[in-house]
């Protein structure tokens, strides 16, 4: 009761800030607080953990298999190899929201707020390993790339009012709200390392951005296999070096971690209820597990089973949030370099919400020096310019991501129109997007994140509402994987008709997976 109560309130105080609207930056900041109720995060939490329960804790069970198929595999003229599958959905995940949005959740939640970002990658595995496996089933070939994702899957298995609503979220979010969060970080992060004027490297995003999204998927997916193992090495080699030199202090930050996640240490730690809200808002919007967006570079892979990639992409979640996130939230917390902010309902003019204080402009400047300070201990002067570098490659490779959500969406939605109308709208998609990476790339750091908000929640309840109620076909995939890799024959070609009698019926809709005349 006292969650819909609480839900209730969100909503007519977003009402009241709607009608009350006096900026568009205002009308982002309620819709955000109003998508982000605590309804979202058990639902995230709660799918994950009924997937989980369902396959048996596959997570743990099947980590060294994930690892043996993200190498295993080879691309072909349709599809992607399942390592630049991977790649394609690790650029994705791994952005701002591993740097400045850990900050944020620190900030906000304080350091337990990590410990939830561990428990969302955990549970999120297993929403994750659906929604792929789904897109794999139900991914189809358009002008000689395999395209997929959750509008597919919805269409084809009699869903299509799901599918279509879905079409639109994600040409809403991946091509217009969720773009500027990227530019932005890049342009704060160059103006405070090099004193750069930000739309300076705004607009030098957007040439590059230009260049490569012409080339089309392969040109994604090439280019986040070169960058995104180099970036998030080097990234994941510096919190090691930070964490042996503090060596002596390990026990202590873990001990803090564990105890400001369950609200026992609400001076530094923030109270329970912001740990668990900023550790899986953040954890979402980082990992994106359920969200949708993975899968759609899921859909891509050559794989001789569906289940293959499923566990790839799984694999996925694991690394943005428990090695590339966990290096922030580390660095931060072992390091000292963090400021918790406790919210109190109108005590001394304490803001009430965190939609409410970050109308006010927030306090994004302190926050995005968390994990600079937290490397100038170890080379001081160099934090600040280390994290501009990272950050650039890091978002850069997440704006390619979003913009290859965002066209697969739109061929779906045009697969019946005539090829000039399909180019056409292909072009309007490409320079909508370009100009949305600038707009919210030079507003206030504050609304760029709310505007991203509001793109990640749209899409998460839409997604995982949808594979609730329609993952019997992954779970069924994942029980046939199981199954052929007890009689070692795994590595055949996966088909509708090779399962047993009882299974095929819940597999109508699928068009890619059946045995070839």
């Amino acid at each position: 009761m006292r969650v819909i109560e609480a839900f209730w309130v969100d909503i007519q105080a977003a009402f009241d800030a709607i009608m009350s609207i006096n900026s568009f930056d205002t009308f982002v900041s309620a819709m955000a607080g109003l998508i982000w109720s605590p309804l979202l995060i058990i639902l995230c939490l709660s799918a994950g953990l009924y997937f989980s329960f369902r396959m048996k804790f596959f997570q743990i069970r099947k980590i060294k298999k994930m690892v043996e198929l993200l190498f295993g595999g080879s691309s072909s003229d349709q599809g992607v190899s399942s390592f630049q599958a991977f790649a394609l959905a690790v650029a994705g995940r791994v952005g701002t929201g591993n740097i400045v949005g850990v900050a944020t959740a620190i900030a906000y939640g304080g350091p337990g707020a990590l410990f939830w970002m561990w428990c969302i990658a955990f549970f999120g595995a297993g929403s994750a390993f659906v929604e792929s496996t789904l897109a794999q089933l139900y991914k189809e070939e358009i002008d000689g790339e395999y395209r997929g994702g959750p509008a597919y899957y919805f269409n084809k298995m009699g869903y299509k009012p799901v599918g279509i609503v879905f079409m639109f979220a994600t040409l809403l979010a991946c091509g217009v709200l969720l773009p500027g969060v990227q530019s932005n970080s890049i342009g704060v992060s160059m103006n405070n390392a090099f004193g750069i004027n930000p739309a300076i490297p705004v607009v030098v995003v957007i040439i590059l951005l230009a260049i490569i999204i012409i080339g089309g998927t392969k040109s994604l997916s090439k280019a986040a296999e070169i960058i995104v193992p180099f970036m998030s090495g080097a990234y994941i080699l510096i919190a090691l070096i930070i964490l042996i030199v503090n060596i002596d202090k390990v026990p202590g930050t873990f001990g803090l971690i564990f105890s400001s996640a369950f609200g026992a240490n609400e001076v530094l730690g923030g109270s329970l209820g912001m740990a668990i809200l900023w550790g899986v808002k953040r954890g979402v919007f980082s990992n994106e597990a359920g969200q949708g967006t993975g899968a759609h570079a899921a859909a891509a892979a050559e794989v001789s089973h569906p289940a293959k990639q499923g566990l790839v992409q799984s694999f996925s979640v694991y690394f943005d949030t428990l090695f590339v996130c966990t290096a922030t939230g580390l660095m931060i917390i072992i390091t000292g370099m963090f400021s918790t902010y406790i919210p109190y309902s109108g005590v001394d003019g304490v803001f009430q919400t965190y939609a409410e204080y970050s109308t006010m402009g927030g306090d994004s400047a302190l926050i995005n020096s968390f994990t600079p300070s937290a490397i100038d201990t170890l080379v001081n002067g160099w934090g600040t310019k280390f994290v501009a570098i990272a950050l650039f490659f890091f978002a850069f490779t997440t704006l390619m991501a979003y913009y290859y959500y965002a066209e697969t969406n739109l061929e779906l939605l045009l697969e019946k129109q005539s090829d000039g109308t399909r180019k056409a709208a292909s072009w309007v998609l490409k320079i909508l997007f370009l100009l949305m990476t600038g707009f919210f790339g030079l507003r206030a750091n504050a609304v760029a994140w709310n505007a991203a908000d509001v793109g990640v929640g749209l899409m998460a309840w839409i997604n995982i509402i949808g594979i609730l109620v329609i993952a019997k076909p992954a779970l069924l995939t994942f029980k046939d994987f199981e199954r052929r890799q007890k009689a070692g024959t795994d590595d055949e070609f996966f088909t509708v008709e090779a399962l047993p009698a009882e299974d095929q019926p819940y597999f109508k809709g699928v068009t890619f997976w059946h045995e070839k005349a």
